[in-house]
C-alpha cells in the first residue's frame, strides 16, 4: 500500500522546519525552542529559592506544565517525521530529548525529580545548526584526537604533580604543625594541593618564616605547572593538520542522521537521498 501524498507532503515539511536550520521556518523554530529550554532552566533555578516558590509557586508550576506539553508536542512530531523513529530515539539527542521532558510528570510520583529539567540545557547544543558553528566541529574532533595522543603524558604529569603534594604537604607539617592549622598530613597536602594551583583559599596558612618561603617557592611552581599540560597538547594539535570539514544542517529523512559534508547529496549513514 502506497503511502499518501499528502502526508508525505506534510511529514517532509514538518522534517525540515524541525530538523534543519537552512530555511527561515527551522531557524525560527530552532530560535523559539532555544528560548522555551532558557526560560524552563531558569524557572528551575528560581523555584529552587524558598523565598521566590512561596511567592510565586503558582506561576512556576503552570508555566513549568505548560513548556513541558509543548516539548512533550516536539518529541512526538520529531518522531513521526522520520521513517525509522528508533534512529532518532536511540540517538544522542533523542535520548536528551527524551531525558529533558518525561521530569515534570516523573515529579507527579516523586518530589522534586522536575529540578531535572535542567538538562534541557544539553538541548542547547543545537545552537551549533543555526549558528552555522558545526564548521567548526572538525576542530573540535582535532582537539579531542589531541587530548587522546597526550593522555599517557598528561597522566604521567598529573602523577608527577601529586608526588610533589605528598612531600611538600610531609614538609610543611613536620615545619608547621598543630599551631598553623597543619593538624595532618593529609590537612597538608590538601594545602599543598590548593597552592600549587593557585586556588589560594586561605583556610590554611603558614606562620613561620620558613614555612612562607616554602609556601612562596610552590606558588611560584604553581604557575609553572599550569602551562605544561597545554603545552603538551598544543604539540599534539600541531602534528594533525589535516582539513576542517565543513558540515551543513541537512538531517536525514529516513534515519535523522545529521553533520552532512556540504556537497553531500545521500546520507552516509543509510544512503537516503537528502
Amino acid at each position: 500500500m502506497k503511502n499518501d501524498p499528502k502526508i508525505d507532503s506534510w511529514r517532509s515539511k514538518w522534517h525540515e522546519i524541525i530538523y534543519e536550520a537552512d530555511s527561515r521556518e527551522g531557524k525560527i523554530f530552532d530560535i523559539v525552542l532555544i528560548v522555551a529550554i532558557l526560560f524552563s532552566i531558569v524557572l528551575v533555578m528560581l523555584e529552587s529559592v524558598k523565598e521566590l516558590d512561596a511567592r510565586f509557586h503558582d506561576f512556576f508550576n503552570i508555566s513549568e506544565w505548560v513548556i513541558t506539553i509543548l516539548f512533550t508536542i516536539e518529541y512526538t512530531l520529531r518522531i513521526i517525521t522520520v521513517k525509522k523513529p528508533k534512529q532518532y530515539i536511540f540517538s544522542f539527542y533523542g535520548i536528551i530529548d527524551l531525558l529533558s521532558t518525561i521530569p515534570k510528570y516523573i515529579s507527579l510520583f516523586i518530589g522534586g525529580a522536575h529540578a531535572l529539567v535542567a538538562l534541557r540545557a544539553l538541548r542547547l547544543l543545537r545552537i551549533f545548526r543555526i549558528l552555522k558553528l558545526v564548521r567548526f566541529v572538525g576542530a573540535t574532533d582535532n582537539l579531542g584526537k589531541a587530548l587522546k595522543a597526550s593522555r599517557f603524558k598528561i597522566l604521567v604529569f598529573i602523577s608527577a604533580v601529586m608526588i610533589i603534594c605528598v612531600i611538600i604537604g610531609t614538609i610543611m607539617y613536620l615545619l608547621e604543625g598543630d599551631p598553623s592549622g597543619f593538624t595532618s598530613i593529609p590537612r597538608s597536602i590538601y594545602w599543598a594541593i590548593v597552592t600549587l594551583t593557585t586556588v589560594g583559599y586561605g583556610d590554611i596558612a603558614p606562620q613561620t618564616s620558613i614555612g612562607q618561603f616554602l609556601a612562596s617557592l610552590v606558588m611560584i611552581l604553581g604557575y609553572g605547572i599550569i602551562a605544561i599540560p597545554t603545552g603538551i597538547v598544543g604539540v599534539e594539535m600541531t602534528k594533525d593538520k589535516g582539513p576542517i570539514i565543513h558540515l551543513n544542517t541537512n538531517s536525514c529523512k529516513n534515519c535523522a542522521a545529521d553533520k552532512h559534508k556540504d556537497d553531500a547529496n545521500f546520507c552516509y549513514k543509510c544512503g537516503e537521498k537528502l
